[in-house]
């Protein structure tokens, strides 16, 4: 019987692929039956091991865990600041135009407005140093010009006129009077202390100033033309000599960049026409610092 055990024990090895081992040569007892599976066959009670062994988890069957949002594309970055632009007026303009004359980009002006030669001085500028090419004046481009200017004097504003006038002299403040004021380089019009009309004015230069004092008109010549210049001077009141004050064709085109020869130049025609009708012989001129 002990054989015939044996043999069903082999043929149940053969079946199953298990083998048969024998006690130990030490006397150790084993198994008699010892169940071998095949290679590559995963164990119910061992996880699945990925290379190198090492023990690898399935992947859950739902992963609800929320992704990171992808990053919003970057701003680009504002545009600077416009401090100034076409239309816009006042003093700093007119130092914006005073800069841009120092470097040669303007010539007109400065007038204290935004005009188109300065919108167009204003685009070379920018399109010269790499910026944008706006025309608007903004704060890059100011402080670019800041760089390379100096600060503007007070005749570089009023190149062409348009400056302030001083509050009148005291002896400009009765009757019919040409108040004539060479620290602000304006000429009053006024009747009883009343402004009519202000006007900016040139005077003669230092070889040949204008003389300063009260005087009066003593002589009007609308087309006169000086015998001693041989140059116009339309709208003329002589006040002090050959001194007058007159229409400059001059002073016009090139503002205070020149001189009279001591008499009191207007540059603007319509100005000096308008107070040459008003003024009469025997009204009082005034000319102060």
């Amino acid at each position: 019987m002990g054989r015939a055990f044996t043999a069903g024990l082999a043929v149940l090895a053969a079946l199953t692929g298990c083998t048969v081992q024998t006690p130990g040569g030490e006397g150790e007892r084993r198994s008699p039956v010892h169940i071998e599976l095949p290679s590559g066959t995963p164990s119910q009670d061992r996880p699945p091991t990925g290379a190198g062994g090492t023990p690898r988890s399935a992947p859950p069957a739902g992963d609800d865990k929320p992704r990171a949002a992808p990053s919003p594309p970057r701003a680009a970055p504002s545009p600077p600041r416009v401090l100034w632009s076409r239309g816009d007026t006042g003093r700093d303009v007119r130092e914006l135009q005073a800069r841009l004359r120092q470097v040669a980009w303007l010539f007109e002006g400065p007038t204290g407005t935004y005009d188109e030669p300065t919108q167009r001085a204003v685009s070379g500028f920018q399109g010269k140093r790499g910026l944008p090419r706006t025309g608007k004046a903004d704060a890059v481009t100011w402080q670019r010009l800041l760089a390379m200017t100096r600060e503007p004097g007070r005749w570089d504003l009023y190149l062409m006129g348009g400056q302030p006038a001083d509050p009148p002299d005291a002896r400009c403040r009765s009757g019919r009077v040409l108040c004539i004021d060479k620290t602000s380089r304006t000429l009053r019009w006024m009747v009883d202390g009343r402004t009519v009309s202000t006007t900016e004015v040139r005077f003669g230069s230092r070889g040949t100033p204008t003389r300063e004092g009260v005087f009066s008109v003593y002589w009007k010549s609308r087309d006169h033309v000086s015998t001693l210049y041989d140059s116009p001077m339309p709208y003329a009141m002589f006040f002090s000599g050959g001194q007058a004050v007159h229409f400059s064709a001059d002073f016009a085109a090139r503002g205070y960049a020149g001189a009279s020869h001591g008499c009191v130049n207007v540059r603007d025609e319509a100005a000096i026409a308008r107070l040459y009708a008003q003024v009469r012989n025997g009204d009082k001129v005034v000319v102060s610092w």
